[in-house]
């Protein structure tokens, strides 16, 4: 399936189940990998996780197209479209959307490793990072040491 047969879904879905035209751009997103879909206030536009497509088919991904056209449609009209609202409540409980979708395998979640080491002057504790920050503003849990860096290549030894 590709964005072209994506959008006429979206379009077919929103008709049946919404009895309303979505008048917008639909497409997948390669890089989702905790949300199923997104809807975007300002465009109006919804993009579906691909890998929710490519793991558990087209029956998990209509209800997640369900969802994000239950915020488009709110949206629209001004009522309340945000995951707290009545309205949205309502809505998706009437069209039988998903209020979440469906965890992917853990081979397939992003996973930064870790890329930076800390290491206390004094008692040499060590401190994973995955982010850089500055030393100087941190101190060891433990002796409340002076921390430092250890270089990149020596982190990943």
């Amino acid at each position: 399936m590709d964005d072209r047969q994506l959008q006429l879904w979206v379009e077919q879905i929103s008709l049946t189940s919404f009895g309303l035209p979505f008048e917008h751009q639909a497409r997948f997103n390669r890089r989702l990998r905790s949300t199923g879909g997104r809807y975007f206030t300002r465009t109006h536009d919804i993009e579906i996780s691909w890998l929710q497509y490519e793991q558990f088919g087209a029956s998990d991904v209509e209800k997640i197209i369900k969802h994000e056209l239950c915020h488009y449609h709110l949206h629209i009209r001004g009522k309340g479209y945000q995951h707290r609202d009545s309205d949205f409540k309502q809505l998706l409980a009437k069209v039988g959307g998903t209020r979440y979708c469906r965890s992917l395998p853990q081979s397939l979640r992003r996973k930064e490793p870790y890329r930076y080491k800390l290491v206390c002057v004094s008692c040499k504790a060590e401190y994973l990072r995955k982010r850089k920050a500055d030393p100087r503003k941190y101190v060891c849990g433990h002796c409340k040491g002076k921390l430092r860096w250890l270089t990149i290549e020596m982190a990943h030894a």
